[in-house]
């Protein structure tokens, strides 16, 4: 552990949950930002404390680091995105490929917002689940743009900011695999149990591996990852 401090892009989801607990073993003192931007999925809102409630309860070596959470209002950016993550809309692709749940700047406004937050907090890092080994193709979560941030927050803030992206190479199964690999079979049961990840806001049907309904692209992505992490643990 450093004595260094953070704060985690925390939505409430598995690779946020994930970059939580990494971070809280990592830095004497973490807090969370989490954002509301009109998403369908708001759910997340909600679990995202139920997940930090249980972190403090079941992981109480860690429960000293976990500071402030911190929820802001970027409605405005669900105003101007007519995305399948902001509106009531199929999901499907576009014709430059990309799917139709890409939120346009997104990360940008989320990192340079928790920037901001972070200079006033006093906290050195950021940390977020970015990952451009096993995700929908999304140009935000490619580590060559967080290069870019980084260095379009060091000039504009006029101190360094850097953007820990422990999940960037990792595909979903090795995600599952770190989060073993922090806690153990507790950690995998919270995340399972508490996370949200399902694009629809689904928390009505518990999979082997969390909510979701099981058939969008978020849930599928989960669905195949876990099945690889099972079928690659010790009996």
């Amino acid at each position: 552990m450093t004595r260094e401090s953070s704060l985690v892009l925390f939505s409430g989801g598995q690779d946020s949950t994930v970059c939580l607990v990494w971070a809280l073993q990592r830095f004497e003192r973490v807090e969370t930002v989490g954002f509301d931007y009109g998403q369908r999925h708001r759910v997340e809102l909600i679990q995202r404390l139920k997940v930090r409630e249980r972190l403090v309860s079941e992981f109480p070596q860690l429960a000293d680091r976990l500071g402030e959470d911190h929820v802001l209002d970027l409605s405005a950016l669900g105003t101007i995105s007519d995305t399948a993550l902001t509106r009531e809309r199929e999901i499907d692709f576009a014709a430059n490929g990309l799917p139709s749940t890409f939120v346009p700047g997104r990360n940008l406004v989320f990192l340079t917002f928790s920037a901001a937050l972070a200079y006033r907090r006093g906290l050195s890092r950021l940390v977020g689940g970015m990952c451009e080994t096993d995700f929908s193709g999304y140009p935000d979560c490619r580590r060559n743009t967080i290069d870019a941030m980084e260095q379009a927050l060091r000039l504009g803030l006029e101190r360094a900011t850097p953007i820990e992206t422990p999940l960037m190479s990792l595909t979903k199964a090795a995600t599952w695999r770190l989060a073993d690999d922090l806690g153990g079979a507790a950690l995998v049961q919270l995340i399972v149990e508490e996370t949200h990840t399902c694009y629809l806001g689904d928390r009505g049907r518990l999979h082997a591996w969390g909510y979701g309904c099981g058939v969008c692209p978020a849930c599928e992505l989960r669905s195949r990852g876990w099945d690889e992490f099972i079928s690659g643990r010790p009996a």
